[in-house]
């Protein structure tokens, strides 16, 4: 049983409630979510400490690997029918919410067409790429009070901005709300502060991967980000998927990425280059707008977390790292209306009619990927939201 990419090859987890009921730990199999707890109260899962009876995944993910592994094995046996024949409850009938307890919210800028992009539209004529970019993951700290649940409609941010550089800024709507595609990794075990994640203890810190929207006001970025970078631009809404694939789950599919890392990065950042082969993809109001690949990520999550913990920060369970915008060489594997657009000055067509330079009130955003095919495949939870007027 496949079911389009959530069969016994991925077992993601959330948190689900019925009616009248607590929230509590599912995990998604084919159409249906098994009931962690109810399996737990029936001794079919070890669950010490009643963390499948939580409303969020935080004191699971705490117990570290050993336990994920554990209970991914045990789980892979009842979906296969060796133990037990558990019972399935149809989606239809549960609400999805968020998944954890968003600690820290770190977003990434690891994909080196987006970055080349982006240089390319804000400071034409020079080098695309910031003199760090090759020699850094550079990120910068959210708000993760704004991480939403997918399905959570997304509200257009006011805020200044300044369309005529000849003129005084204006308040008022963004003008240019943009969609960014991107993973995010989700924290498990935490680290001590004041000691460094060595870049090949990294992977034992990740519990999963979800599909994630960093909603962006352009405009207003551009105008407040100078010289601190993004604050109200970003801080309004992100979006993630209610689903979290487990890292075990995409194991099978780490692959090289697309573009070589030249120079060689320093030390504490230095490992074989991996990335994830996640075929990744925007749809707008139903039409795919763009098509691309995780493998298009330069920096790893390991190199992510090596580089937030060099200086002595720890990791928190519960920590969200996002990817940063994930684009390719082509106009049609870019990640964002930003750069689908060159900032609006070259606007998008759409099958449907009509065009597009960024987003309007009343578009419905959806995010969504998919490793491998058949059986084996393991999708990520889609990503939806729609935009609400100012």
């Amino acid at each position: 049983m496949s079911a389009g990419g959530f069969g016994r090859a991925n077992l993601p987890y959330g948190i689900f409630r019925r009616a009248g009921e607590a929230p509590r730990v599912g995990v998604r199999f084919g159409d249906g979510v098994l009931d962690l707890a109810a399996l737990a109260a029936d001794g079919l899962l070890d669950d010490p400490g009643g963390t499948f009876a939580q409303p969020a995944l935080n004191a699971f993910m705490a117990r570290g690997p050993e336990a994920w592994a554990a209970t991914r094995d045990r789980l892979g046996r009842l979906v296969s029918g060796v133990d037990a024949e558990p019972e399935l409850i149809a989606l239809a009938d549960v609400e999805l919410l968020l998944p954890f307890a968003v600690a820290d919210y770190v977003d990434f800028w690891s994909s080196i067409h987006h970055a080349a992009n982006s240089g390319r539209i804000f400071r034409p004529g020079a080098e695309p790429l910031p003199p760090n970019w090759r020699h850094m993951p550079i990120g910068y700290h959210g708000r993760s009070a704004t991480v939403v649940a997918g399905g959570t409609p997304v509200r257009r941010p006011r805020g200044q901005s300044r369309p005529d550089r000849d003129a005084p800024p204006v308040f008022g709507p963004s003008a240019k709300l943009d969609v960014e595609l991107e993973l995010g990794f989700v924290i498990g075990t935490p680290s001590t502060i004041g000691e460094p994640v060595p870049v090949d203890g990294a992977a034992a810190h990740v519990f999963g991967v979800v599909l994630l929207n960093d909603w962006s006001a352009r405009d207003i970025q551009a105008f407040e980000s100078q010289p601190l970078g993004p604050f109200l631009g970003k801080s309004f809404a992100t979006s993630i998927s209610p689903w979290v694939t487990p890292m075990a789950a995409l194991a099978p599919f780490r692959a090289a990425p697309l573009a070589p890392q030249e120079p060689a990065p320093p030390e504490y950042l230095r490992e074989e280059p991996w990335a994830l082969d996640v075929a990744l993809e925007i749809e707008l109001n139903g039409e795919t707008i763009a098509r691309t690949n995780a493998r298009q990520l330069y920096w790893s999550v390991a190199q992510q977390i090596a580089h937030l913990t060099v200086n002595g920060a720890s990791l928190r369970t519960g920590d969200l790292l996002g990817s940063g915008t994930i684009s390719g060489p082509e106009r049609a594997e870019r990640g964002s209306l930003l750069e689908l657009s060159w900032n609006g000055a070259e606007p998008l067509a759409l099958a449907a009619g009509g065009e597009r330079t960024f987003l309007e009130d009343g578009d419905e955003v959806v995010l969504r990927g998919i490793a491998g095919d058949g059986d084996a495949a393991v999708a990520l939870g889609d990503v939806r939201g729609r935009v609400l007027e100012a």
